[in-house]
């Protein structure tokens, strides 16, 4: 057996204690989340139960824990769906050079560099004193936007860079139109890809506090209401609602992986098809 080099358990070293760094404290609030009805907010604990997750369920002394959640995952699938359709617009767009594409480029990366609390007051000042209603599903949703749509349009920007034409100009020698082109050809090749562009568009918003800080209005986001929570709540609680957003953040991961396996799977068999036909 071949002995490995110094520097492969140097690396190795290396990179467990990021994953400590990453993961610790996530682990770390899960455990301590399920304190017993005495426990408190540090080590040690105070007996295993969960009476912490039974009391978010029950009517908060403090908070809209529900409400927030609510408000985040509506705007989270606002900002995924308007994230996608502009991302894909925006690659198609930029296939060709247009005058001022360049200028366009740069505007949309510069977004990406100013300070997130920067946006947030800018957009609050704008709609406050244009006298429009300053709430999350208006300025909030506006000012999330300028942090997704420049990701999701880097990635369609790489993922059209890559593009095989040739698809599409068998389409067109067949008589398709330039929309059934993109509706039959071009989307369903790309499809894992705006899978990407959609997790990307929905977790970015779900988790987003700087730039919804002075969009949101009278009414908190989850990230808002979390960060509420730490000046005035002193039980586990707190921690309880820390796990089950981090669970529930897996499991949107998990069900978008398992959209992309599918149409993976589903593009493998109709080319496989398709092969068949042929022969």
């Amino acid at each position: 057996m071949e002995k490995r080099p110094r520097s492969f358990y140097v690396l190795a070293a290396v990179f467990a204690l990021f994953l400590v760094f990453l993961y610790g404290p996530t682990v770390t609030i899960a455990i301590l989340s399920f304190q017993g009805p005495q426990g408190g907010l540090t080590f040690p604990m105070r007996g295993v139960s969960l009476h912490w997750f039974r009391d978010l369920f029950q009517e908060q002394a403090v908070g809209d824990i529900w409400g927030s959640f609510a408000r985040s995952l509506v705007l989270g699938l606002m900002v995924m769906v308007t994230t996608v359709v502009v991302s894909v617009m925006g690659g198609l767009a930029f296939r060709k050079r247009f005058p001022g594409s360049g200028l366009v480029f740069y505007l949309i990366i510069t977004s990406l560099v100013i300070p997130s609390i920067l946006v947030s007051l800018g957009v609050g000042l704008i709609f406050s004193q244009s006298g429009l209603n300053v709430h999350w599903s208006t300025s909030g949703y506006g000012s999330q936007l300028t942090w997704t749509l420049p990701f999701g349009l880097l990635i369609m920007f790489a993922v059209f860079n890559r593009f095989d034409k040739s698809y599409e100009e068998a389409a067109r020698d067949q008589g398709a139109s330039a929309w059934q082109t993109v509706w039959n050809v071009v989307l369903p090749i790309i499809a894992p890809m705006l899978i990407g562009v959609a997790l990307f568009g929905f977790t970015l918003s779900y988790d987003e506090f700087a730039r919804t800080l002075l969009t949101a209005g009278s009414y908190n986001t989850l990230p808002l209401e979390i960060y509420g929570m730490t000046t005035n709540v002193t039980t586990p609680v707190i921690f309880a609602l820390g796990t089950l957003t981090t669970a529930f953040s897996f499991v949107i991961i998990a069900v978008f992986l398992v959209t992309v396996l599918i149409v993976n799977k589903r593009r493998a068999r109709l080319g496989s098809d398709a092969g068949k036909g042929m022969v």
